[in-house]
């Protein structure tokens, strides 16, 4: 309960701060600064989020009765970390939170309405995009937006099929709009897990990872200089084959050609920073892969600033034997009333104040 009390305080102050502009100033080389609109683009993945109704999907684990004993009580604390920690994305960049969220682990709609009305997040009036998904655990992507800064336009739902798959996958998500007036497109991903090991399950997300290509390379047919933001779990790393040559993002940004993609996490990944935490070992699953357009475009439009894993203490375990990883809801069949087992990500836009 202290814990619960604490965080619900510091919600309490965060949200009696007035609201400023968007409108900040960012160094340049030359040590001036310039005055800029800066936007938030993030990811996450919610790790399991569930209801407590039994739905027509393999929910059993999140049940009352089932292996989690999941209640109402921990769906509750549940909706309230992670809505916690959605509004701090970026809240140091950005004042008013993140304009785009991408979702992964997120059961259906319902959970999502029941998050966005949490009281840490309910005054920026997120908007949801969500299709179903035939995936065998019954958990699908979304992406949630703020209205006020992201105007949606068109969504559509892409499933992957494939000998490959014994049973479903999740869908990829696609939504198009207009951040600040400029149109982009966001495709959100959860791709195929590792089971059965990484070798082996590797020809699944090369899979997944040429239906996200195909998505963006229809969208270049239209207009070559289209500004595509690929996120998601992609369950690889950025130098795994997956992304670096069937999805062919790349890591330097002077290599990027029009209709080409680049991958910001890749170099932050190779520096040892991870979004989570497997054996011992640091993975960066959790990115954010952008068009040639929003990586080498002037500040008359919106353009890359930076990238970031959210990775803050209040997020990640302080003791025992996973010290120093991210503070999940359940470890070894344990309710930690943590928040996820991955880090949020997000990427910064900027473009020169008018």
């Amino acid at each position: 309960m202290k814990k619960i009390t604490f965080i619900s305080l510091i919600c309490v102050l965060v949200f009696l701060i007035p609201s400023c502009s968007v409108k900040s100033t960012i160094p340049e080389s030359n040590n001036e600064k310039i005055n800029v609109e800066i936007s938030g683009v993030a990811f996450y993945n919610l790790e399991n989020l569930f209801d407590t109704i039994n739905n027509e999907n393999n929910d059993e684990e999140y049940l009352p009765n089932g292996a989690n004993k999941w209640n109402t009580m921990k769906y509750k604390a549940k909706l309230h970390n992670m809505s916690y920690a959605i509004s701090l994305i970026g809240l140091d960049v950005v004042p008013k939170g993140v304009a785009i969220l991408g979702v992964s682990e997120i059961e259906n709609r319902g959970v999502l309405e029941d998050l966005v009305k949490q009281p840490a997040i309910k005054d920026r009036s997120y908007q949801i995009v969500h299709y179903d998904s035939p995936d065998r655990r019954g958990v699908d992507v979304g992406l949630l937006y703020n209205p006020k800064l992201f105007i949606v336009t068109n969504s559509k739902s892409y499933r992957l099929n494939s000998p490959l798959f014994n049973s479903p996958t999740r869908d990829q998500l696609m939504v198009s709009g207009y951040l600040k007036g400029e149109k982009i497109h966001v495709i959100v991903n959860h791709w195929p897990s590792r089971i059965g090991g990484e070798d082996a399950s590797r020809p699944r997300r090369n899979a997944a990872a040429a239906l996200t290509r195909s998505i963006a390379d229809s969208l270049f047919n239209v207009d070559p200089k289209a500004k595509i933001i690929i996120m998601g779990d992609l369950n690889d790393d950025p130098f795994n084959e997956s992304c670096s040559v069937v999805l062919a993002a790349k890591k330097n940004l002077q290599d990027v050609k029009e209709g080409e993609l680049y991958n910001p996490f890749w170099k932050m990944h190779e520096k040892g920073i991870g979004s989570l935490a497997y054996n011992d070992q640091w993975n960066l699953f959790d990115q954010i892969i952008i068009s040639s357009q929003l990586a080498r475009g002037n500040r008359k439009e919106l353009t890359y600033w930076k990238s970031e894993v959210f990775n803050r203490n209040f997020l990640t375990q302080q003791e025992g034997r996973f010290k120093g990883s991210p503070l999940r809801t359940h470890a070894a069949g344990v309710w930690l009333n943590g928040y996820s087992d991955h880090y949020p990500t997000l990427i910064y836009l900027v473009r020169d104040a008018k």
